[in-house]
């Protein structure tokens, strides 16, 4: 199985090869419209990515959407990823109501990219209805009560707040909401209100008005109208300045938008679900969340456990993993030692299941015996990783550049709180950045 890229633009293509095919597999590229047939008749496409305009100076996206409609009626279970320029993204909203899975817009983040394509893949099984698997791995009692509360919120139009730390799979929660829920057949649209300027909030979340502003040459939808009808996922809520926060609160008493431009407000019909990793102390505190706008998200809290408290799932999940990885890079599915096993489950995973996963990649890729060790996941066979402050030795402290970026990471992060955008701002990086260093320490 293959993810399939249909752009003309070989430079872009090549991009999103590079870094898709690292995480997920074989990669394909197509240049030309025609060419898309054949590839969907071969069956061993499991997700396309879809630029909506093919011919020069064209910008409407209709040979775009025709294509998706023809890939959709060729494998109607397909997940499409559409790709559009920023000033495109009122074509994005038809491409959704067309039955594209998301849509991502060029120049895109890597992050975000790889977090679209991660989604669309797992929700290309049939997800979401009675008697239908949840995405939500684990036996954990903790996990049993978690996917239990979900079958029963789900249903309602309750606004959820998804409380959890960083890597805890806050979204997947988010997306099973959506999935057992009466607006399942609508739109799922998330937005990372961390990655968005206080410049561009209003924009991005309402719309605009063409001429509202110097560089509004063209009228464009915010996220809540293209979220009409379904659910809009509010991330790293708790990252939104107050000015924000008073914006956003005015939406959600009013049930209407105005963009910016506009002389009058649409009604917006959407369920609300957000999520921060912020302690709840830290989210009370006045002086970082309008304690008004957390009691419009807070109808009902969920807590994703952190996967310290659930270790009993580890092994559960690592196989999960490992098969997965074993089957995308075409590699032998091997056991762990004894070691290993004891070394994952007790390690604390600070990254938790999203660091758990990275590791099990890991090793799959750099594996080499009948059986995979601690070293393999980059773990000691050690079953507690030494206190920082007893890492050293005779010869003093460790000069390892490598370790002296992880300690720089994990301080931040800590520092941080384990906001993204708070940790990227202390390291001097961007998000991005920041994104790529955790992924290659296991983070």
């Amino acid at each position: 199985m293959a993810i399939l890229i249909l752009d003309d633009d070989p430079d872009v293509a090549l991009a999103a090869r590079l870094l898709l095919q690292r995480r997920f597999g074989p990669v394909r590229l197509l240049q030309q419209p025609e060419d898309l047939a054949p590839a969907l008749d071969s069956g061993d496409v499991e997700l396309l990515l879809l630029d909506m305009n093919f011919l020069p100076g064209r910008t409407d996206g209709a040979q775009g959407l025709e294509l998706l409609q023809r890939a959709l009626a060729h494998s109607p279970e397909l997940p499409v990823i559409v790709m559009t320029a920023y000033a495109e993204v009122n074509l994005a909203v038809a491409a959704l109501k067309a039955g594209a899975f998301d849509f991502v817009t060029k120049p895109w983040d890597n992050a975000k990219l790889c977090a679209t394509v991660a989604a669309a893949l797992a929700r290309r099984a049939p997800q979401g209805g009675a008697g239908q698997p949840s995405t939500l791995l684990g036996e954990a009692p903790a996990m049993r009560e978690l996917r239990a509360l979900i079958q029963s919120v789900a249903p309602t139009e309750a606004n959820v707040l998804v409380l959890g730390e960083m890597g805890s799979g806050k979204e997947l929660v988010a997306r099973e909401i959506h999935a057992w829920s009466k607006r399942a057949g609508e739109t799922f649209l998330a937005v990372d209100l961390g990655a968005l300027s206080e410049t561009t909030l209003e924009s991005e979340l309402f719309g605009h008005k063409r001429g509202s502003f110097t560089d509004a040459r063209q009228e464009r939808p915010g996220r809540f109208q293209a979220a009409a009808g379904g659910t809009l996922f509010l991330d790293e809520v708790a990252n939104l300045p107050l000015a924000g926060q008073a914006k956003l609160l005015t939406v959600l008493e009013r049930r209407e938008v105005t963009p910016l431009g506009a002389d009058r407000a649409l009604p917006v019909d959407v369920r609300i679900v957000s999520a921060t990793n912020l302690d709840e102390a830290a989210l009370f505190d006045p002086q970082r969340f309008r304690p008004d706008l957390l009691y419009r998200l807070n109808t009902i809290v969920l807590r994703v456990p952190p996967l310290r408290e659930r270790r009993e799932d580890i092994p559960l999940l690592a196989r999960h993993y490992l098969a997965a990885y074993a089957q995308q890079y075409g590699k032998p599915l091997r056991d762990c030692s004894a070691a290993a096993w004891q070394a994952l489950q007790a390690n604390d995973w600070p990254g938790n299941v999203r660091a758990l996963r990275h590791a099990c990649e890991r090793a799959v890729i750099l594996g080499q015996g009948a059986q995979l060790e601690a070293a393999d996941f980059g773990l000691s066979a050690a079953t507690k990783p030494a206190p920082a402050a007893a890492a050293t030795s005779s010869a003093g402290p460790s000069l390892s550049l490598h370790e002296r970026e992880r300690e720089a990471l994990d301080e931040a992060l800590r520092q941080a709180e384990g906001n993204i955008s708070q940790a990227a701002r202390l390291l001097g990086l961007s998000r991005a950045a920041l994104y790529r260093r955790m992924e290659k320490h296991g983070l």
